[in-house]
């Protein structure tokens, strides 16, 4: 049985949400970075995937999702999904500008500007966030800050999100669909690659069997974390931190491949029920887990 019941809040909690369990990858660098912060996590998973949404819809989808960690009263909200960073953080900002927001997009464009060595960068990530450009203003203003010049090249790879929630991600059909999307970036000479969507980091060993090992990996969720515990200053915090994790649907397919995405095994994981109304607005009601 879960039951949504938000519990008192900590000077240190930090709300993590995602459109469903790619976030978690996120959070799994979060938890060894920040071991003493407790987490409240949300997936949207009745509404996934965000990147083929119209842009008004995610921002209406990532306001709901803050709405309902301000209940924990967290202190910090890491927008761990490139689909909300790259459309509708500027929007949360505005909301709640009292709310620190951290979002995957500029981490992401940084650590790519540090690693390349030709300036061709490439980017694969959703429809919505490839749309918005979001990396080729982001890495063009830290290129501009280390005094440097890249190029951005984008790719959109719809199909690779519905693969890795599935745990598909090292299939035959996963290895023909990334050669696919990869041939055009490799034909820009990349030797850089973005990984702009967090359900991406468990195609790693795919993507560096077509790449090749000299074609960097830039994980966005990696980055933004590691940004996260330097300007909160506290990586070597002590105590024992805590990870809550609340869906909008399937609380146990969730349990059961968010290890894959977490490093470890998961443990209970309540649903937010829904109906008509925005779902934050709800009283908590109990009944079986779906």
């Amino acid at each position: 049985m879960s039951v949504v019941t938000p519990r008192p809040g900590h000077r240190g909690t930090l709300g993590v949400f995602d459109s469903g369990i790619g976030g978690l990858t996120v959070v799994r660098y979060l938890r060894r970075l920040l071991p003493g912060w407790p987490i409240v996590y949300f997936g949207d998973t009745a509404r996934v995937p965000y990147g083929t949404k119209s842009d008004a819809t995610v921002r209406r989808f990532a306001g709901e999702a803050v709405s309902f960690l301000k209940q924990f009263e967290v202190s910090q909200i890491v927008v761990a999904c490139n689909t909300v960073s790259a459309v509708a953080i500027r929007t949360l900002e505005k909301h709640d500008p009292a709310l620190p927001i951290e979002g995957v997009i500029e981490p992401g464009a940084e650590a790519a500007v540090r690693a390349t060595r030709n300036g061709r960068i490439g980017v694969i990530g959703t429809r919505a966030t490839v749309a918005s450009r979001a990396y080729e203003h982001a890495v063009a203003a830290a290129a501009t800050r280390a005094g440097t010049k890249a190029r951005v090249f984008s790719e959109a790879c719809p199909i690779l999100v519905p693969l890795a929630e599935e745990g598909l991600e090292n299939s035959v059909a996963a290895r023909a669909m990334l050669k696919e999307y990869l041939a055009p970036l490799q034909a820009k000479k990349i030797d850089t690659l973005i990984l702009g969507c967090t359900h991406y980091p468990p195609y790693r060993r795919a993507l560096t069997s077509i790449l090749g090992p000299r074609v960097r990996l830039i994980d966005s969720g990696e980055a933004t974390a590691r940004r996260l515990a330097r300007a909160l200053g506290e990586s070597a915090r002590g105590g024992r931190g805590s990870l809550r994790c609340y869906v909008s649907d399937s609380p146990r397919q969730f349990e059961a491949i968010g290890a894959r995405f977490l490093g470890h095994r998961m443990g209970r994981v309540w649903l937010v029920p829904q109906d008509d109304l925005p779902w934050f607005e709800r009283r908590p009601v109990r009944g079986e887990r779906k």
